[in-house]
């Protein structure tokens, strides 16, 4: 009977083991998901930077980056404390698995009470990037020195099919449009099939007329990277309850460790 007893301990320990195992593996891929998506924004979004008052394309991209560096490591740490079977090095893991999941409920915590606070005032907030984006457009497009602004604008009316902050009558009081060099009424990044000169025509069949203009397309993007990095905390924060539970169940299974 004690034998017996033995060898379903000790199944019960590899069952563990391999389920925490193979827990780490998919939590290291949710780890270099999170990173490249951090990357992936700061390289292909950063653009946008130079069109907000805010630098939430480069924070967001950073905490991305950074989240997925912590995770990877700690899922370095559980498959090395899981093999050798060290408690010690189970109980370092099961302490970075509780902090990133603390740090992860504060965050959330934080975010819902700055969003509650910032409720009335979310209008306001709301008008001054409407202002501020149109200000960038009129004023910075294609003046010396302000290369990354006209290269983000003329991104953003090709990447979102659109022409203007609020519409495409926004660029008749743009600085360059004015000028007499130009010829055109709208970037040719307005254009539904652009190609030089192609704005020299502001009629709705060869240019984007989208009601809300690009400042609309923007809170969108704005919103869904949002929704993108709320899923992936969630994602990861699920991924996290499991793995303090097999670190737990691991950690009273098995014998003591000499080290």
């Amino acid at each position: 009977m004690e034998a017996q007893g033995e060898r379903t301990h000790c199944c019960g320990t590899i069952c563990l083991k391999y389920l925490l195992f193979l827990f780490n593996i998919l939590f290291w891929l949710a780890g270099g998901a999170v990173l490249a998506v951090g990357v992936w924004a700061m390289v292909e979004k950063s653009d946008y930077n130079s069109l907000l008052n805010s630098s939430f394309y480069s924070v967001s991209a950073y905490i991305l980056i950074a989240a997925g560096i912590i995770v990877i490591v700690t899922g370095i740490i559980g498959c090395c404390a899981t093999l050798k079977e060290m408690k010690s090095l189970l109980i370092v893991y099961l302490v970075l698995l509780l902090c990133i999941f603390l740090l992860e409920i504060i965050a959330g915590v934080l975010a819902y009470v700055t969003y509650q606070e910032c409720f009335p005032f979310c209008y306001q907030l709301d008008e001054e990037l409407r202002h501020h984006l149109k200000v960038t457009m009129q004023e910075k497009y294609q003046q010396p020195g302000e290369e990354s602004v006209t290269q983000a604008v003329d991104k953003l009316q090709r990447e979102f099919k659109c022409c203007g902050s609020h519409n495409s009558s926004d660029w008749r009081d743009c600085v360059w449009i004015q000028s007499a060099e130009n010829e055109r009424l709208v970037p040719d990044s307005c254009c539904k099939s652009p190609s030089e000169l192609c704005g020299r025509r502001d009629h709705p069949s060869n240019i984007y007329k989208v009601e809300g203009g690009c400042i609309m397309k923007l809170e969108e993007f704005i919103l869904s990277q949002l929704y993108i990095i709320g899923a992936v905390g969630i994602g990861i924060a699920f991924l996290q309850l499991v793995g303090m539970m097999f670190t737990c169940c691991l950690h009273q299974n098995l014998k003591e460790d000499p080290y």
